[in-house]
């Protein structure tokens, strides 16, 4: 290779590498050994309890610390598919699956491993050809990111421009169907979903969020659009596509400096404080304005540029349309739960796909309870401070509580889950960085 190209080096002790599968063959042969391997967990740890004189319960013999690991371990090798139904469900399904397993799979969050720089020059030379290196002056084979789909690895361009590169993982796209398959039939079988939750609403959802996240180009188009929605806006800074060096595996875009958004939490309230208004500002105009929304509220996507003050986006792979009826039905849903009007909310809700058409009225007034205290920042005059509210707490325990009451378990429509898990992330991001935000007065201006 040219002197000018970083050479692939040794990995430093502390970062994780490990080949992704990239047939189908092999990836179906990781989830027996999985399925072998917690089944023979099972049995071993039933041995123990029962030489104690105890009788366990076979969800206590599954949710052990070694399969824990076995699951993590063997869904993060896989990546791609695999890993992010594992990332999906922990984020929307937390009220359904019990703690343990809530647990495991959202250390798949961050439990990225990069892949080997031999699989990594493969994805180059089939995207770029062989003489790839022609194409760009420098590259670091070192990832700077890595994520459940792709790593990002930082280059300069052949006029000196700093890029970020996205590289997909060789095979993601073509496994998606079956690693899908694979990971529900995984949890059926070891009993880790309950019978009666019907997931495959969501399981077909995330199939089609899968490929179109594995469709760089299609990111890429998500990207420019946001980039020309908020051109006028300098309180944000996008990166900008390198159209001749995107694929649908690799995405090349403009290198964007910042910190990341937690380092806030050692600065004064007020930047806090800016920051947080800001990205709930975004969202209402995400879902009212745009109809578009970004719905992966993972803290890496966002950085803080402390010179400029301005925040910086990233990763728009996760990106929803959402229809101008549904947008209405939640204009109204948001609106009702300003007023605290159950009978208004109760409708608009229903509209959207919330309730069943035989809910019970007293299950209806719990989970009316429920929206109601999911939306408590919509209704606090002036700004309503995360950081000594205990909405979170309250919302897992009322959660946990409808959670126990399986003859009612319904599955949300998948727009509604995808908005409850930005909003979701955005509390949570609040609550992070103890920031104060006056929610009803940037949610007024859109209903």
């Amino acid at each position: 290779m040219p002197d000018n190209h970083d050479k692939p080096g040794s990995k430093s002790k502390s970062s994780k590498e490990a080949p992704v599968p990239g047939n189908r063959v092999s990836r179906f042969s990781r989830m027996v050994r999985l399925a072998s391997g917690v089944a023979g967990g099972m049995l071993a740890e039933g041995g123990r309890q029962l030489a104690q004189g105890n009788r366990p319960r076979a969800r206590e013999l599954l949710l052990t610390p070694a399969n824990a690991r076995r699951v993590t371990d063997q869904l993060a090798q896989l990546r791609g598919a695999a890993m992010k139904v594992g990332q999906l469900i922990s984020m929307d399904g937390g009220d359904i699956l019990p703690p343990q397993l809530t647990e495991i799979l959202s250390r798949l969050r961050s439990d990225a491993q990069s892949m080997p720089v031999k699989q990594l020059l493969s994805v180059l030379e089939s995207n770029w050809g062989e003489d790839w290196e022609q194409l760009i002056y420098q590259f670091d084979y070192q990832p700077i990111a890595a994520a459940s789909i792709g790593q990002v690895h930082s280059a300069m361009s052949q006029k000196g421009k700093r890029l970020a590169i996205k590289i997909q993982y060789p095979g993601v796209r073509k496994s998606i169907d079956s690693d899908v398959d694979n990971v529900a039939t995984l949890l059926r079988i070891s009993r880790l979903l309950p019978d009666q939750v019907d997931i495959k609403p969501l399981l077909a959802e995330a199939k089609l969020q899968l490929h179109q996240e594995a469709d760089y180009l299609m990111e890429a188009r998500h990207l420019t659009r946001y980039r020309e929605l908020l051109a006028d806006d300098p309180r944000f800074v996008l990166p900008e596509v390198y159209e001749e060096l995107t694929t649908r595996d690799i995405l090349a875009m403009s290198f964007v400096e910042g910190e990341p958004i937690e380092s806030l939490e050692g600065s004064a309230r007020s930047a806090r404080d800016r920051a947080m208004s800001l990205l709930i500002e975004l969202l209402f105009r995400e879902l009212f304005e745009f109809q578009l929304i970004q719905t992966d509220p993972n803290f890496a996507n966002y950085l803080y540029c402390y010179d400029s003050k301005r925040l910086v986006l990233l990763d728009f792979g996760a990106t929803r349309s959402y229809s101008t009826k549904v947008v209405r039905a939640y204009k109204k849903l948001f609106k009702a739960a300003m007023n605290e009007d159950r009978d208004a909310l109760f409708s608009s809700a229903r509209s959207i796909g919330y309730f069943q058409q035989n809910i019970d009225a007293q299950h209806r007034e719990k989970l009316l309870d429920l929206f109601l205290l999911a939306t408590e920042p919509f209704r606090h005059e002036g700004p309503y401070d995360f950081a000594e509210s205990e909405m979170p707490l309250r919302l897992s325990e009322a959660g946990m509580e409808i959670g126990m009451q399986r003859q009612h378990w319904h599955t949300p429509p998948a727009d509604a889950l995808f908005l409850h898990r930005k909003l979701g992330g955005m509390y949570m991001l609040a609550t992070r960085l103890q920031a104060r935000v006056d929610v009803r007065k940037l949610l007024e201006v859109h209903v």
